[in-house]
């Protein structure tokens, strides 16, 4: 009697567990499918004066801290940016750059009020960007959708 008892309970652990791992695996399936949407990332774009094809995030962050002013071909950079508060604006900061906006917004300031550097050029809108960076010779910038853009270079960020 005694043993049958504890049997007839393990074997209720047992399908206990079993349900247990059956709902924990549609839950997973569910999250899989219907989870996160998936981000794109933000692209970097530049005027076909750089001649640059890829980049490193170093020299990246070294071009948006103003610490690398001209492309390895002797053009002058020119940097156009969207404003501190803008989502593409954020998204590149922090998954680009890896830095905080207002992290860059504080280098900027230091630079431009000590006279040593120039502020980037703010433009209200993608569509503003890309029309700045098609039009300045040596111009950098960063574009969500990269898919509707052409006669600029798209560069390849290497870590």
């Amino acid at each position: 009697m005694y043993f049958a008892r504890h049997t007839n309970n393990y074997a209720l652990l047992i399908n206990k567990d079993l349900v247990i791992n059956q709902i924990l695996f549609r839950l997973m399936v569910l999250v899989m499918l219907f989870g996160s949407p998936v981000t794109h990332a933000v692209d970097v774009i530049t005027n076909i004066s750089a001649d640059t094809a890829s980049i490193t995030t170093t020299q990246l962050r070294r071009i948006y801290s103003m610490r690398q002013v001209k492309w390895a071909n002797g053009v002058p950079i020119t940097i156009f940016v969207l404003s501190s508060t803008n989502t593409t604006h954020q998204k590149f900061c922090k998954e680009t750059l890896r830095l905080f906006p207002y992290q860059l917004d504080r280098i900027w300031n230091k630079l431009t009020f000590s006279g040593m550097g120039v502020a980037p050029t703010i433009v209200s809108s993608e569509k503003e960007l890309i029309k700045a960076v098609k039009s300045t010779t040596g111009a950098i910038g960063y574009i969500e959708n990269i898919d509707e853009v052409s006669d600029v270079n798209l560069l390849k960020i290497d870590e």
